[in-house]
């Protein structure tokens, strides 16, 4: 059974993790690792420190050629036993009574609005500060997204912008949690939406695994979307998840990710499209489902790393995580002094081997061409995300990473401030 990972993980004894304590420090780090292919970790051997790199150690790799042959042998590639497996652990995960697998975060987004049968005028409110997929799944979904400005703390949607933006035509709302921060807000905008009658969708493809006062990630809205694209902290190569406690949009999303089909039938009783998960993606998913809590361990040792020595410089703001909250940081978010061009930053950092991570985001949805376009956005509509997003600073932080990589890290920000 895969259980929700809590503060009392996090926590816990970890030497069974591959993990020291460090006599110098208090946090858990990294020992030495070897990725089966000549690569190295512990004393970093390369020094390029890239922002993203899977976590498949040697025997999960093994276990994976294992698996996929077990596939092929089967032949059934499709939506079948693994796929079927993957939900059910994934499920457990979040504490809901349904998961459905799809082939990617997009899919999961536009089925899960696709169940709320949208009509032509119906407005979904959307953080400006989204991937492009959400506010766009609104649109195919039937909907009209409408853009909030964000808290510049936690780059989340808040309650006060819910209450800014609503009108008459409002339908629902989408609480996305960002870079592996789950939405501080959301039982004050699930309260909100309860009372008016709206539904409430978690964009979720950051937060795996992550949890707030010991609850999960995907298991406050009518429906919550992961993605298990390439970049996450676990990954599937491409895929997606819809959780839910409702039946009816559990129902509704094995149907539309089927053509439309209905299972028992056969026959074809709506507009759907082909977003089934392959089995070879939903046995990687449970592989790398089994790793999850060693995953976020792994990253928030970094974290905590970065956070004692990042905080020592003065033009640069680490971002605050609650205390009730457990971050997988998908991304490790800082804020740059406005009078400091994070572009060149970036651009030195990777010279000298530091591979920062993309801005979570950068530009917000409502200064790129298609929404200037379709909603008449401009420039100046969202000032809050538009400060902080054009400040944000991601140094790297995956997976494999060790002490003397972070380290590296942190001697080179430290060295690139310098200069500028």
């Amino acid at each position: 059974m895969v259980r929700p990972i809590g503060r009392s993980f996090l926590n816990a004894e970890v030497k069974d993790l591959g993990l020291i304590r460090e006599k110098s420090s208090e946090s858990y780090l990294p020992q030495m690792w070897d990725d089966g292919i000549g690569n190295k970790g512990g004393i970093s051997m390369s020094r390029t420190i890239h922002s993203v790199k899977p976590y498949f150690p040697p025997e999960d790799i093994e276990e994976v050629k294992e698996v996929v042959g077990k596939v092929l042998q089967s032949g059934m590639l499709t939506n079948y036993t693994y796929t079927r497996n993957f939900e059910k652990q994934f499920a457990e995960l979040c504490n809901v009574r349904h998961a459905v697998a799809v082939n990617s975060g997009t899919a999961a987004l536009e089925i899960a609005l696709r169940t709320i049968g949208l009509k032509s005028g119906d407005e979904v409110l959307v953080p400006t500060n989204t991937f492009g997929a959400t506010a766009a799944a609104v649109i195919f979904a039937g909907g009209k997204p409408i853009f909030t400005d964000i808290d510049p703390e936690t780059l989340c949607i808040n309650a006060e912008n819910i209450q800014k933006y609503l009108s008459p035509r409002t339908r629902g709302v989408v609480a996305v949690h960002i870079g592996g921060l789950i939405c501080p807000d959301i039982k004050a905008i699930k309260e909100i939406c309860g009372d008016r009658g709206l539904f409430l969708v978690e964009d979720a493809a950051h937060a795996q695994g992550c949890t707030i006062n010991g609850e999960p990630a995907g298991s406050f809205g009518d429906s919550a979307c992961f993605s298990f694209y390439a970049t996450k902290v676990m990954t599937t190569g491409e895929g997606g998840m819809i959780t839910t406690n409702n039946n009816e949009v559990a129902r509704m999303a094995q149907v539309l990710r089927d053509q439309g089909k209905d299972s028992d039938s056969g026959l074809i009783v709506d507009l759907g499209n082909n977003w089934r998960l392959p089995e070879v993606n939903a046995a990687i998913g449970i592989v790398q489902l089994k790793r999850l809590p060693e995953i976020i361990e792994k990253r928030n040792m970094i974290a905590k790393y970065y956070d004692k020595e990042l905080g020592k410089f003065d033009c640069i703001e680490v971002q605050k995580i609650p205390w009730n909250i457990v971050d997988n940081y998908y991304k490790y978010v800082t804020f740059i002094d406005r009078d400091i061009s994070r572009d060149e930053v970036k651009m030195k950092l990777r010279e000298k081997g530091v591979r920062c991570g993309d801005a979570v985001y950068w530009p917000p949805l409502h200064l790129h061409p298609v929404y200037r376009r379709l909603l008449k956005t401009k420039e100046g509509d969202f000032p809050k995300a538009e400060d902080v997003c054009k400040r944000m600073l991601c140094p790297p932080l995956n997976s494999w990473m060790s002490r003397d990589d972070a380290e590296y890290v942190i001697s080179k920000i430290d060295e690139t401030l310098s200069e500028i």
